[in-house]
């Protein structure tokens, strides 16, 4: 019996793999469809956080954090050489021990304010107070954010390097995002502990203020934080949500104090 007569051959248009073992090239069109798929993959990772970004309170462009705030002062006019004098004077000026306190500022934790409010306000004991602020937190960047690419203002250490503390920062510094922040959530805790509003609105201002200290910002930088900070708070005083948290939020306070 003739066993080779009788195997199947190769099917029509299949290649033998006998005769040839080398795979063929891909064609231009298949390595530009493959570099293609690629590129959007790299386009969808880096858009997607902002895609996914959500607003729990704020409406977004509302406030317009840019119309809202008047321009900084021009590079290399008068009002910035005089804005710049008063951050060398104040970083001159400036204590060992101011210097440790702007840096530890710099983490902007709610519980920086804890020496107005008392040693109970510690993390972990008002689960829904942390709730309301990290939430407020998410939710100021935006509006921060698009006044800094707005105006790209240079900071004091961008402008004269003597006066630079610490790392670099990785944004512009109109306004700052500190003074911002620091202004907000001393506004929203004097809601929470308001026989404590003196001195959680001090410490809120120094939030800002400890960014001069360090050469980070401009004292104009400080000014512009605390409008947009007080703007964004009466924002989210008229946002329900918002409303509802804090009520969760104080109950949980009077609660914690008895």
């Amino acid at each position: 019996m003739n066993i080779a007569a009788n195997r199947p051959g190769p099917e029509p248009g299949a290649q033998s793999v006998g005769r040839n073992l080398t795979p063929r090239p891909p064609s231009a069109g298949h390595r530009y469809r493959t570099q293609g798929r690629a590129l959007t993959l790299c386009l969808l990772l880096l858009v997607a956080p902002t895609l996914l970004a959500e607003n729990y309170y704020l409406t977004p462009g509302h406030p317009d954090s840019v119309a809202l705030l008047a321009p900084p002062p021009a590079p290399g006019s008068a009002e910035e050489a005089a804005d710049l004098a008063t951050v060398r004077a104040a970083v001159k000026a400036r204590t060992p021990a101011e210097k440790a306190r702007a840096l530890k500022d710099a983490n902007l934790s709610i519980f920086l304010f804890e020496p107005a409010i008392g040693p109970f306000f510690e993390p972990g004991k008002l689960p829904k107070t942390e709730a309301l602020f990290q939430k407020v937190k998410n939710d100021l960047g935006a509006p921060i954010g698009a006044v800094k690419e707005h105006w790209k203002r240079r900071r004091p250490y961008e402008v004269d390097e003597r006066l630079s503390s610490g790392p670099p920062e990785n944004d512009h510094g109109y306004p700052s995002a500190h003074s911002t922040r620091g202004t907000a959530q001393a506004l929203i805790l004097a809601q929470l502990f308001p026989e404590q509003k003196e001195g959680i609105l001090e410490i809120g201002r120094n939030l800002g203020w400890d960014r001069v200290l360090l050469g980070k910002h401009f004292p104009t930088d400080i000014y512009a934080g605390r409008v947009l900070g007080q703007a964004l708070v009466r924002e989210l005083m008229a946002s329900p949500a918002f409303q509802r948290d804090l009520a969760e939020a104080k109950a949980e306070v009077h609660a914690a104090q008895r």
